[in-house]
């Protein structure tokens, strides 16, 4: 079965977009087709953790919405060689960095429910085992429509009073709309803290499955979003946390004819 994932921060400035493209790309080392959607329309750049030039990108998420394409023709093999080598596939649907584009999201909205829609026809046209939506942080519709059809919701917050008091409401509104799957990660905790410490106080706060907790290293910060933290450094703590992450997320199909699919797949 294909499962959809949210990844969200009420706040920005969480490491939500390089959690999430982490995460998809490690969850696709298992063999596995992996969609990453950019839905943070007014704020995107996931793209450029996978080294996409923005000017040679012909179609985006933006088209779609706007009706000057389909879906399918917005997604982008940005498959890693050491994914490839282990069977998986890294599908990436970006957003448009055009000002223009992005003042016309900001000044007239667009349809919630196409881009629904769009979802499951990237699930079945990709055939994607697993398709994480990387949002705007925040609650708005876009948000909701994304916590409502996801099968896992990965929240993520850093060890901050404001991250601490804004995750307590998105807890609180995944629980109200029957999330099936609630995870959280707590992201850029300084290297002085206790991380055992912080993952008990965290599952204790909100009741919830603490899936990883990633401290602040100097590595991050020098990649500054050029590239991928799970494939330049795979042997380091944060990429272990990471995979620990994936356990969470992945579930081993109980079929020898492999994982069903969602929407009549």
């Amino acid at each position: 079965m294909s499962k959809i994932v949210s990844v969200h921060s009420f706040r920005g400035g969480t490491g939500k977009s390089n959690t999430t493209a982490n995460v998809a790309v490690t969850t696709a080392s298992q063999g596995l087709r992996v969609g990453i959607i950019d839905t943070d329309i007014q704020s995107p750049g996931i793209h450029v953790i996978f080294g996409m030039d923005q000017t040679k990108i012909k179609r985006t998420l933006n088209d779609y919405l706007w009706n000057r394409c389909g879906v399918e023709e917005t997604a982008y093999d940005v498959t890693p060689p050491e994914v490839s080598k282990n069977q998986g596939k890294v599908f990436l649907i970006p957003s448009s960095m055009n000002i223009g584009e992005i003042s016309r999201i900001l000044r007239e909205g667009y349809n919630v429910a196409l881009l629904n829609n769009g979802f499951k026809k990237l699930v079945s046209s990709l055939e994607l085992d697993y398709l994480f939506i990387d949002t705007h942080p925040g609650i708005n519709e876009e948000t909701l429509l994304s916590v409502t059809i996801s099968n896992i919701l990965l929240i993520i917050l850093r060890p901050d009073r404001q991250d601490f008091q804004g995750t307590a409401v998105t807890v609180d509104v995944a629980r109200k709309l029957n999330v099936a799957k609630l995870l959280l990660v707590v992201n850029r905790v300084p290297q002085k803290f206790d991380l055992n410490s912080v993952r008990q106080q965290v599952e204790t706060t909100y009741n919830a499955t603490v899936a990883g907790v990633l401290p602040n290293c100097e590595e991050m910060m020098e990649l500054q979003s050029s590239d991928l933290f799970c494939l330049r450094y795979p042997d380091h703590y944060i990429s272990k946390e990471i995979r620990g992450i994936v356990d969470h997320i992945y579930e081993k199909p109980k079929t020898v004819g492999g994982l069903k699919k969602l929407f009549g797949r």
